[in-house]
């Protein structure tokens, strides 16, 4: 999220928002932001969601995740919301909201539903 600009601005038990200014540098060949920065945010969204309902010892994988995307990326900034729907000890789904931000309104450019995988007991899957 660093590399995009992106910035976690809230958490709260099963609920994330990262925030991202526009950056030109995201854009795809119409201006708009692109597809893929969209998802990756959407995706971090739902699993930092995921990770605030499992233990501390345990960590998260995306397995399997879908995107639709329903507007132009067109806005000032963007807001990602990432929400736990069905929290379980092994699977968790969760669902995300990607907002355009500019005057007025906040406009619902695309959606996810993410399934995420927990994981415990691997030295090569930790945080």
């Amino acid at each position: 999220m660093r590399l995009i600009g992106a910035e976690l601005t809230r958490i709260s038990h099963g609920t994330v928002e990262i925030e991202l200014p526009f950056d030109e540098k995201l854009t795809q060949q119409h201006g708009f932001l692109h597809a893929g920065i969209i998802s990756a945010a959407l995706d971090a969204a739902c699993g930092y969601a995921a990770y605030s309902v499992i233990d501390p010892d345990a960590s998260i994988l995306t397995i399997e995740f879908k995107v639709n995307l329903m507007s132009p990326g067109r806005g000032e900034r963007f807001l990602f919301r990432g929400e736990v729907t069905k929290p379980g000890s092994n699977i968790i789904v969760a669902d995300g909201r990607g907002y355009a931000v500019s005057d007025g309104p906040a406009k619902l450019i695309a959606s996810m539903t993410g399934t995420m995988m927990v994981v415990r007991g691997r030295e090569d899957v930790a945080g």
